[in-house]
């Protein structure tokens, strides 16, 4: 016996908008191929895997994503776009890759031969670049960590750096892609057994530096301008920016 079951239209209707993934809330970022060393269908492989990144991993830790789109050589970057540059060699000294902005628009630049020159994943920097963009767009978030009445320290708001060396990253599609701490990591209250402090559960504390990590710091009390720590938390030498761009560093 066959049973029928009839439904309306609007039950119909109801259920395909469902079944549809949520749409993304969030900046259109345009990753545009200038590199002589990459070409367009590996560029646009890695730029899938990073929006499946973005929407399955990054978005459940920060709530916020974008729309990711590959752009060729000779196609210009979409109005209202954030763009990402993939360049070969590095314009500033030390530097893998980094983000900034201009004329208040966000935007990356990652360098494929300096990777490669110094053994490291372009793929990795590229990802790194692309979350940090998108969490910090216009370079001037900061966490403040008082430790005492005397004593703190101004943390650079970026999800990548902690994490950075490519030992960390993961992979989606076959493409390794960059770790990245989840909002826990900058609470030095959130110390709770379980808590997650970023992506691949390597961090174990809030502000921890794993190794080929660093993090730029401004130690109020200390007078000494911008600094990079390493995951040793030794004070190096100070940084040329805020952002600690006078090393090898993305």
């Amino acid at each position: 016996m066959t049973r029928r079951i009839t439904l309306s239209a609007n039950t119909i209707a109801g259920l395909i908008a469902a079944a549809a993934p949520a749409p993304r809330v969030g900046p259109t970022i345009a990753i545009k191929n200038q590199s002589t060393v990459v070409t367009d269908a590996q560029v646009t492989a890695v730029v899938t895997a990073l929006q499946i990144q973005l929407d399955r991993d990054y978005a459940p830790a920060w709530g916020e994503t974008a729309t990711l789109v590959f752009l060729n050589k000779n196609q210009p970057i979409p109005a209202g776009a954030w763009p990402i540059y993939v360049l070969d060699n590095s314009d500033v000294a030390g530097a893998l890759g980094y983000h900034d902005e201009s004329l208040g628009v966000p935007y990356g630049r990652i360098f494929v031969k300096t990777c490669v020159q110094y053994g490291y994943s372009w793929t990795v920097t590229l990802s790194h670049e692309l979350l940090e963009m998108i969490n910090n767009p216009n370079v001037n978030l900061t966490v403040f960590n008082q430790t005492s009445n005397t004593h703190g320290r101004i943390y650079f708001h970026e999800v990548g750096d902690a994490c950075e060396d490519d030992s960390y990253g993961y992979l989606i599609n076959g493409i390794k892609v960059s770790d990245f701490v989840w909002p826990a990591w900058f609470d030095p209250a959130q110390t709770a057994p379980g808590t997650r402090y970023d992506q691949q559960r390597a961090i174990t504390a809030p502000f921890q530096i794993l190794p080929g990590g660093y993090v730029s710091v401004f130690t109020v009390s200390g007078g000494s301008g911008w600094t990079t720590l390493t995951h040793r938390d030794v004070e190096v030498a100070p940084g040329q920016d805020k952002s600690g761009r006078n090393r090898m560093d993305r």
